[in-house]
């Protein structure tokens, strides 16, 4: 989820993907349709319309696109609800009520706002589809849906009201067994359930561990830090733990940054935007205010490695894989056996990652892959216009990395991974998140979810979107397929919003029979290679409900959109997973209700309970067939 005010803007020279998206467009000469005026974009033959049926190979009926409230399926599909926000997770944790809710019941029940999703199947190592552990990302605390009576000033918040924040932001793990009747439900007497909130102890590992821009009162050594924060995407890694992402971190922080003595430390917060207070929490945590702990922001915004299968391990913050506004860390093995995260960091005009492990995945050696993601190298993506890309190492030493240019050790590298991409030259892109390899074709597929500040004089008529509200999404081929190579050939796969209204310059690699995207942000991949795309915003840009959307990447029906789910008012879906099985999709759906002016007492929805003694409350989905058979099939 974004939260506008406050976002900071790369300030550097280097090229935007629109300006390379431009030429390298204009460099193949593509066609522009005389009667629609679409331009079309594709990495297979240009110029083919293809119209499709409602019903096709993809195996069920598009639902239709609407602002009803409620969660909708297609026909043969049902869904339960397993958690809401409050649910208790474990048998002897309190019953949720809004009005009397405390920090101390929050950090016994589910977070607010689920976010990222990885389904881990029990026993550890098996491919069971019937239980497993769900590691869920809470990204948010939306106080004014969360708390009864409060008039919307950060000033008028309590002591209680902002531990129950803290302690409802974070991660669960959770497990969950499957019905005969395909319906899901919480063990509450499992020993995995767990919480870890925004005051949980978590680990500082790899190069910034122990540097002094990781130093404060709290902790002098720079190796431990209090509390995960709003951890948005993730990932499953093959040695069967859990990434998640911290993204917008810098709402956390008071305090003017012009203010602080050190330029290098000015800069450095500038850089992340850091100071916007839009929480309030440094009213009563000193950690969160600028003038009394300034190393405190530089101690978030990384990847956390959490551990489902041992409730009593320590999170980790994984260093070597750079601070940024991390949607996820979608991991697969190279050919050689090393560890490939691939990364976004969700703002405008900010870049595309990658990072590479130095050693190589042992399946007989668990503990020494638990170590794989503190050494290695992070890279960067170039793009340029004849298709071609490039991953630019972010390393001490090389090229403009070097003491002349103030970078003095790894740890500034990755302390201040965004400066780092600036100085290489880096491409600034459009809100990159979920970024992840399909495993079927190897093929990788960004999410660029929107840009509404491209300017007018940006356009032209191979990028013919000023105010990009639709997003795209981009298909990248690594050299020799390895994914740890360091060059990698792009196409455009889809340009979002509807082929039918010319305006839109929408593109679904021909196909104009489609079920209209915008904003794609999460991405799953099935075992048949088929993309399923969450999308985050599709009411501003297109009038309709957020969704779910099934879309091939190979084939005749390559590109062509079809929604599978549409969401509650207000709601944005999030973090799509499958059982082993392919017969149960587990979604989040975050922030039902929210708009611009609601409060607890006037939501635009009160889903899932649908009370008017309840607030909207941010739930885990499952879905699955109601003959059992597997979805989309």
């Amino acid at each position: 989820m974004e939260q506008e005010e406050g976002r900071p803007i790369n300030p550097s020279g280097n090229p935007t993907f629109e300006s390379v998206l431009a030429a390298r467009l204009s460099r193949r000469s593509l066609l522009k349709g005389a009667a629609t005026g679409l331009v079309m974009i594709s990495a297979g033959p240009l110029g083919a319309s293809r119209s499709a049926r409602a019903e096709s190979a993809g195996g069920f009926t598009p639902v239709p696109a609407t602002t009803e409230d409620r969660l909708i399926v297609p026909p043969g599909y049902r869904h339960t609800v397993i958690l809401r926000w409050g649910d208790p997770l474990f048998a002897d944790a309190a019953a949720f009520d809004p009005r009397t809710q405390t920090a101390a019941k929050q950090v016994r029940q589910f977070g607010y706002d689920c976010d990222f999703i990885g389904y881990m199947p029990l026993p550890q190592g098996s491919t069971s589809s019937g239980r497993g552990l769900l590691g869920v990302n809470h990204e948010n605390a939306l106080s004014p849906l969360m708390f009864p009576g409060w008039d919307g000033k950060v000033e008028t918040k309590t002591r209680e009201m902002v531990e129950i924040e803290v302690a409802a932001h974070g991660f669960t793990v959770v497990e969950v067994a499957r019905g005969s009747r395909g319906e899901w439900a919480v063990v509450k007497d499992s020993p995995f359930n767990r919480r870890i909130t925004g005051a949980s102890s978590i680990a500082i590992r790899g190069p910034a561990a122990g540097h002094p821009l990781m130093h404060t009162e709290a902790d002098p050594a720079g190796t431990t830090v209090f509390g995960t924060l709003n951890n948005c995407a993730g990932g499953v890694t093959p040695w069967g733990t859990i990434l998640t992402g911290e993204e917008n971190i810098h709402y956390y922080f008071t305090g003017r940054t012009a203010d602080l003595a050190n330029p290098a430390l000015r800069a450095l917060h500038k850089r992340y935007g850091v100071g916007a207070g839009w929480y309030g929490w440094a009213r009563y945590h000193d950690r969160f205010d600028l003038k009394k702990e300034p190393h405190e922001p530089n101690r978030f915004g990384w990847i956390v490695e959490i551990d489902p299968y041992d409730p009593q391990s320590m999170p980790v913050k994984r260093t070597a894989m750079g601070r940024f506004f991390h949607e996820g860390a979608a991991t697969i093995l190279s050919k050689d056996g090393r560890a490939v995260a691939y990364m976004g960091d969700d703002a405008r005009f900010e870049y595309l990652y990658k990072f590479v492990s130095a050693g190589r995945y042992d399946p007989k050696d668990r503990a020494a892959n638990m170590r794989l993601l503190d050494t290695g190298t992070l890279y960067v993506a170039r793009f340029r216009d004849d298709g071609t890309g490039e991953w630019l190492p972010l390393t001490s030493g090389v090229g403009p990395l070097t003491e002349a240019n103030g970078v003095r050790s790894q740890a500034e590298v990755v302390i201040d991974t965004r400066r780092s991409a600036d100085l290489v030259g880096g491409t600034k892109m459009d809100r990159p998140e979920d970024v992840e390899a399909n495993s079927v074709t190897g093929k990788v597929y960004a999410a660029l979810t929107s840009n509404d500040r491209r300017k007018p004089e940006q356009v032209d008529k191979a990028n013919p979107r000023a105010n990009n509200k639709f997003g795209h999404i981009i298909e990248m081929t690594e050299d020799g397929g390895d994914h740890a190579g360091k060059a990698f050939r792009w196409e455009i796969f889809i340009l979002g919003g509807d082929p039918k209204n010319p305006d839109h310059r929408a593109y679904y690699q021909g196909h104009t029979d489609v079920s209209p995207l915008a904003n794609p942000d999460n991405f799953a991949f099935e075992e048949s290679g088929r993309l399923w795309v969450a999308t985050d915003g599709i009411e501003d840009a297109l009038g309709a409900n957020d969704g779910i959307f099934a879309l091939e990447t190979q084939g005749p029906e390559r590109g062509r959109a079809r929604r599978f789910l549409s969401s509650p008012s207000g709601a944005e879906v999030c973090g799509p997973a499958f059982t082993p099985d392919g017969r149960t999709l587990f979604v989040a759906i975050q922030h039902p209700g929210w708009g611009s002016k609601v409060s607890f007492e006037k939501p635009e929805s009160r889903w899932p309970d649908n009370r008017d003694d309840m607030p909207p409350r941010p739930s885990l989905v499952a879905i699955y067939r109601e003959d059992g058979g597997k979805i989309g099939t």
